[in-house]
């Protein structure tokens, strides 16, 4: 499998391979090759159909029902390649060659590459396209980049202040308490403050202790598993209970997270009904639906247990079996990989559940949890003692 974008006598294509064909897509127009306009360019797919943007203007490319997954299981290569020969032959149209010119803001899923020396595995040959210590983004905020004598200065939009314009002018003088964000309110010209886990108040000053984890909106906990190292991966088990009067949310996120090649386990609420997704490594995503519709948002506790045997995956809802069915009988992938790595309500400050899910679950859990419990243990894990931002004490009614 690839996903190749070249350059060719002036017009930009696309080919990918999902294991089955080659499919080409290529620009109407050309890009100017003077070196002084950037261009702007999206490519990609979504199952099997490709599209491909350059400057606003759009094409795809919709072909009969086949493989939809690119699997590649290699590096990503940006402007060339260590060797020539890793070059598959149908990914481009002439003898393979490196580009000449200057790339930047590379994003690839939705995640921004950092092309900076010590962030990349590898790479030769690559100069600073910019030539100045102002290069790409110095300056947040769309502040505006100067070579001074001893480096560089940034003039900042009237709302942002700071050496590179990182800061909101309503945040300059925050009170914000420990290790709390503070959150600019421009319409109010004030800001509020985002508490870390274990504290409370308008300002995160006020120490606070939980049992029940109670989760508004744009909250999370990042739990790490430290017995991780010792699981028997092939046998996983969580369990815990919730409330909720919301019919769409991410209740956990077992697995990193990250990329599409992380192994997870996710429970939540889609249509008012429980939905749990396991992915074991296969890249296919498999979605077991509960079909007692609004029977978990009714605002009472819920109990839920999901058991994974190898490929067999059972979930229990109130000690009653809902749903028991085999994802691999040809037990190609039977382990969870996760990483020791657990998410309640959400993910971190800035990261979407829709899109770290890709459309698996659509917003951030609104409602309380507690008596977490993974694999065997004799012991509920200790949310307080995780990481996390905007969770409340849910002990009483409220």
């Amino acid at each position: 499998d690839f996903l190749c974008i070249s350059l060719v006598n002036g017009f930009i294509q696309l080919r990918y391979n999902l294991g089955d064909k080659t499919i080409i897509l290529q620009t109407f127009q050309k890009v100017c090759t003077n070196g002084s306009i950037w261009h702007s360019l999206k490519a990609g797919r979504v199952g099997n159909e490709g599209y491909l943007d350059l400057d606003g203007v759009n094409i795809t490319h919709k072909v009969s029902p086949g493989m939809n997954a690119l699997d590649t299981h290699t590096d990503f290569f940006v402007g060339g390649v260590s060797s020539l020969n890793l070059v598959n032959l149908m990914a481009v149209e002439n003898e393979p060659s490196g580009f000449t010119g200057c790339i930047r803001e590379v994003v690839i899923n939705n995640r921004e590459l950092k092309l900076t020396v010590t962030d990349p595995t590898g790479g030769a040959n690559v100069g600073d396209c910019d030539g100045t210590v102002c290069g790409y983004a110095v300056c947040k905020n769309n502040g505006t980049c100067q070579v001074e004598n001893s480096g560089f200065s940034c003039s900042c939009p009237h709302e942002w202040t700071g050496s590179t314009c990182e800061q909101s002018i309503h945040c300059s003088q925050h009170r914000c308490g420990s290790q709390a964000l503070c959150i600019p309110q421009p319409t109010s010209f004030s800001y509020s403050c985002m508490c870390a886990l274990g504290w409370s108040g308008k300002y995160c000053d006020s120490k606070i202790h939980f049992f029940i984890a109670k989760f508004v909106g744009n909250s999370y906990i990042k739990y790490t598993d430290p017995y991780y190292g010792k699981r028997d991966l092939q046998y996983s088990r969580i369990s815990l209970n919730f409330t909720t009067n919301q019919s769409e949310g991410l209740i956990v996120w077992m697995g990193k997270g990250e990329d599409e090649d992380n192994d997870f386990l996710a429970i939540g609420l889609a249509n008012g009904t429980l939905k749990v997704v396991i992915n074991l490594g296969e890249r296919i995503s498999v979605p077991l639906i509960h079909s007692n519709y609004f029977s978990c948002c009714d605002e009472r506790w819920h109990f839920v247990t999901v058991v994974q045997n190898q490929t067999c995956i059972k979930v229990y809802l109130d000690e009653e079996l809902i749903l028991f069915e085999d994802i691999d009988p040809h037990r190609k992938y039977t382990a969870l990989n996760y990483g020791g790595i657990c998410y309640f309500g959400g993910f971190e400050i800035g990261r979407e559940v829709n899109t770290v899910t890709t459309g698996l679950f659509h917003k951030e859990f609104i409602g309380k949890i507690k008596d977490v419990v993974l694999f065997q243990d004799s012991k509920k894990i200790q949310l307080m003692k995780a990481e996390g931002y905007n969770v409340y004490n849910g002990n009483y009614r409220n």
